[in-house]
């Protein structure tokens, strides 16, 4: 995983482990929010993306500190996403280009037929990446 986001840092022009803590907050916003199936094939064939999701959506802290931070911005969702992401000190600019070099890669080593299915899942979330 740690090729990978360096090469999403290096993209977007934020430091790796900026990049890390947001990737792994996005695979996890898609593990919650995503069809069941296909987001289970995508994090599955990303390699280490199971390990990001653990470690920034882990036990009490994505259920608890970030459920409960979503749920006091009404509910969460694509801009709830947006807004944990921002409180971390990026921009949208940056959120918009890490989101596309996720999908990107996920779509590298999942395939477009899966992560079609888990963007078309989630509202909204199409027209951010």
């Amino acid at each position: 995983m740690n090729e990978l986001v360096t090469r999403v840092a290096d993209a977007v022009g934020i430091e790796p482990a900026l990049a890390e803590k947001a990737m792994g907050m996005m695979l996890g916003f898609l593990q919650r929010e995503a069809a069941d199936g296909p987001v289970a094939k995508m994090i599955e064939a990303i390699p280490g993306a199971s390990e990001l999701v653990a470690k920034y959506n882990g036990e009490g802290q994505g259920e608890g500190l970030l459920g409960g931070l979503l749920g006091a911005l009404g509910g969460g969702g694509v801009m709830g996403l947006g807004q944990q992401l921002m409180s971390q000190g990026l921009g949208m600019g940056e959120i918009g280009g890490l989101a596309k070099q996720t999908i990107a890669i996920a779509r590298e080593h999942a395939g477009d037929e899966v992560v079609d299915e888990v963007v078309n899942s989630v509202p909204g979330l199409s027209q951010f990446i």
